[in-house]
Protein backbone atom coordinates (compact mmCIF):
# COMPACT_ATOMS: atom_id res chain seq x y z
CA UNK A 1 0.00 0.00 0.00
CA UNK A 2 2.92 2.36 0.61
CA UNK A 3 3.83 2.15 -3.09
CA UNK A 4 0.31 3.27 -4.03
CA UNK A 5 0.53 6.27 -1.71
CA UNK A 6 3.93 7.26 -3.12
CA UNK A 7 2.60 7.11 -6.69
CA UNK A 8 -0.43 9.27 -5.89
CA UNK A 9 1.76 11.84 -4.12
CA UNK A 10 4.09 12.02 -7.13
CA UNK A 11 1.17 12.50 -9.58
CA UNK A 12 -0.38 15.12 -7.31
CA UNK A 13 2.87 17.09 -7.12
CA UNK A 14 3.39 16.85 -10.87
CA UNK A 15 -0.10 18.04 -11.72
CA UNK A 16 -0.19 20.77 -9.07
CA UNK A 17 3.05 22.40 -10.26
CA UNK A 18 1.81 23.18 -13.80
CA UNK A 19 0.98 26.90 -14.19
CA UNK A 20 1.49 27.43 -10.46
CA UNK A 21 1.91 31.22 -10.86
CA UNK A 22 -1.62 31.65 -12.23
CA UNK A 23 -3.33 33.52 -9.38
CA UNK A 24 -6.83 32.77 -10.70
CA UNK A 25 -6.26 29.04 -10.85
CA UNK A 26 -7.45 26.53 -8.32
CA UNK A 27 -7.67 22.84 -7.72
CA UNK A 28 -10.33 20.49 -6.45
CA UNK A 29 -10.20 17.61 -4.03
CA UNK A 30 -12.99 15.07 -3.90
CA UNK A 31 -13.69 12.73 -1.01
CA UNK A 32 -16.05 9.88 -1.76
CA UNK A 33 -17.56 6.73 -0.36
CA UNK A 34 -19.91 4.18 -1.79
CA UNK A 35 -20.35 0.58 -2.84
CA UNK A 36 -17.76 -1.22 -4.94
CA UNK A 37 -19.25 -3.74 -7.38
CA UNK A 38 -22.83 -3.35 -6.17
CA UNK A 39 -24.08 -5.61 -8.98
CA UNK A 40 -22.14 -8.68 -7.74
CA UNK A 41 -23.67 -9.77 -4.44
CA UNK A 42 -20.66 -11.95 -3.57
CA UNK A 43 -18.05 -9.22 -4.25
CA UNK A 44 -19.93 -6.12 -3.04
CA UNK A 45 -17.87 -3.99 -0.64
CA UNK A 46 -17.79 -0.50 0.85
CA UNK A 47 -15.15 1.80 -0.65
CA UNK A 48 -13.48 5.05 0.43
CA UNK A 49 -11.53 7.30 -1.90
CA UNK A 50 -9.88 10.61 -2.59
CA UNK A 51 -9.37 12.36 -5.92
CA UNK A 52 -7.37 15.39 -7.01
CA UNK A 53 -8.49 17.48 -10.00
CA UNK A 54 -5.94 19.93 -11.39
CA UNK A 55 -7.73 23.00 -12.71
CA UNK A 56 -4.39 24.76 -13.33
CA UNK A 57 -3.77 22.73 -16.47
CA UNK A 58 -6.22 21.83 -19.20
CA UNK A 59 -6.32 20.64 -22.75
CA UNK A 60 -8.92 22.07 -25.13
CA UNK A 61 -10.55 19.30 -27.15
CA UNK A 62 -13.75 18.63 -29.06
CA UNK A 63 -15.12 17.29 -25.73
CA UNK A 64 -14.41 20.59 -23.95
CA UNK A 65 -11.65 21.38 -21.46
CA UNK A 66 -9.99 18.18 -20.27
CA UNK A 67 -8.45 18.35 -16.79
CA UNK A 68 -5.99 15.88 -15.24
CA UNK A 69 -7.42 13.80 -12.43
CA UNK A 70 -5.59 11.46 -10.05
CA UNK A 71 -7.08 9.35 -7.31
CA UNK A 72 -7.09 6.33 -5.10
CA UNK A 73 -9.68 4.16 -3.43
CA UNK A 74 -9.62 1.26 -1.01
CA UNK A 75 -12.40 -1.13 -0.07
CA UNK A 76 -13.08 -2.72 3.30
CA UNK A 77 -11.89 -5.97 1.64
CA UNK A 78 -8.52 -4.26 1.09
CA UNK A 79 -8.90 -3.99 -2.71
CA UNK A 80 -7.02 -0.92 -3.98
CA UNK A 81 -7.13 1.10 -7.17
CA UNK A 82 -4.84 4.03 -8.01
CA UNK A 83 -5.59 5.93 -11.20
CA UNK A 84 -4.82 8.95 -13.30
CA UNK A 85 -6.55 10.26 -16.39
CA UNK A 86 -8.80 13.14 -17.40
CA UNK A 87 -12.26 14.57 -16.93
CA UNK A 88 -14.41 17.35 -18.32
CA UNK A 89 -17.37 19.14 -16.79
CA UNK A 90 -20.55 20.36 -18.41
CA UNK A 91 -22.42 22.97 -16.35
CA UNK A 92 -26.11 23.84 -16.33
CA UNK A 93 -26.79 26.43 -13.63
CA UNK A 94 -25.85 24.89 -10.29
CA UNK A 95 -25.72 21.36 -11.71
CA UNK A 96 -22.61 19.73 -13.18
CA UNK A 97 -22.20 16.58 -15.25
CA UNK A 98 -18.65 15.27 -15.20
CA UNK A 99 -17.56 12.27 -17.29
CA UNK A 100 -14.05 10.88 -16.80
CA UNK A 101 -11.67 8.21 -18.05
CA UNK A 102 -8.89 7.02 -15.76
CA UNK A 103 -6.65 4.00 -16.37
CA UNK A 104 -5.06 2.65 -13.22
CA UNK A 105 -3.49 -0.14 -11.23
CA UNK A 106 -5.70 -2.55 -9.27
CA UNK A 107 -4.80 -4.88 -6.40
CA UNK A 108 -7.54 -7.31 -5.37
CA UNK A 109 -6.47 -7.61 -1.72
CA UNK A 110 -9.13 -9.88 -0.18
CA UNK A 111 -11.79 -8.61 -2.62
CA UNK A 112 -12.85 -9.25 -6.18
CA UNK A 113 -10.29 -10.50 -8.69
CA UNK A 114 -10.63 -8.34 -11.81
CA UNK A 115 -8.07 -10.60 -13.59
CA UNK A 116 -5.48 -7.95 -14.44
CA UNK A 117 -3.43 -5.29 -12.68
CA UNK A 118 -4.18 -2.72 -15.42
CA UNK A 119 -7.82 -1.64 -15.29
CA UNK A 120 -9.77 1.18 -16.95
CA UNK A 121 -12.36 3.24 -15.09
CA UNK A 122 -15.08 5.18 -16.88
CA UNK A 123 -17.25 7.34 -14.66
CA UNK A 124 -20.12 9.80 -14.76
CA UNK A 125 -20.72 12.18 -11.89
CA UNK A 126 -23.66 14.52 -11.31
CA UNK A 127 -23.03 17.22 -8.74
CA UNK A 128 -24.71 20.30 -7.31
CA UNK A 129 -22.87 23.50 -6.32
CA UNK A 130 -23.69 24.15 -2.67
CA UNK A 131 -21.38 27.20 -2.65
CA UNK A 132 -18.80 28.82 -4.95
CA UNK A 133 -16.19 26.35 -3.69
CA UNK A 134 -18.12 23.22 -2.73
CA UNK A 135 -20.19 20.58 -4.47
CA UNK A 136 -22.01 17.44 -3.45
CA UNK A 137 -22.54 14.70 -5.98
CA UNK A 138 -23.34 11.17 -6.95
CA UNK A 139 -21.24 9.12 -9.35
CA UNK A 140 -21.35 5.76 -11.08
CA UNK A 141 -18.36 3.98 -12.60
CA UNK A 142 -17.40 0.82 -14.39
CA UNK A 143 -13.94 -0.71 -14.06
CA UNK A 144 -12.80 -3.16 -16.74
CA UNK A 145 -9.57 -4.73 -17.96
CA UNK A 146 -10.67 -4.37 -21.61
CA UNK A 147 -10.06 -8.10 -22.15
CA UNK A 148 -6.38 -7.87 -21.19
CA UNK A 149 -6.86 -10.66 -18.65
CA UNK A 150 -8.03 -14.27 -18.98
CA UNK A 151 -11.54 -12.97 -18.62
CA UNK A 152 -13.08 -9.59 -17.86
CA UNK A 153 -15.44 -9.67 -14.88
CA UNK A 154 -15.54 -5.88 -14.42
CA UNK A 155 -17.00 -4.00 -11.47
CA UNK A 156 -19.83 -1.45 -11.22
CA UNK A 157 -19.75 1.03 -8.35
CA UNK A 158 -21.61 4.06 -7.08
CA UNK A 159 -20.35 6.78 -4.77
CA UNK A 160 -21.43 9.88 -2.90
CA UNK A 161 -18.96 12.74 -3.41
CA UNK A 162 -17.96 15.91 -1.61
CA UNK A 163 -15.86 18.18 -3.86
CA UNK A 164 -13.99 21.23 -2.54
CA UNK A 165 -12.18 23.84 -4.63
CA UNK A 166 -8.98 25.36 -3.16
Amino acid sequence: MQLYLKIIIIFTLLFSSVNADDKNSSNKWSLYTGTFDFSDEGAKSTLYGVQYINLNFHYDSFLGNLYPVTGFFITVDNSKYIYTGFQTTYRNGSFNVTPSFTPGLYDKGNGKDLRHVLEFKTEIQISYNISKKSEIGFSYNHISNADLGENNPGANSYMFNYIKKF
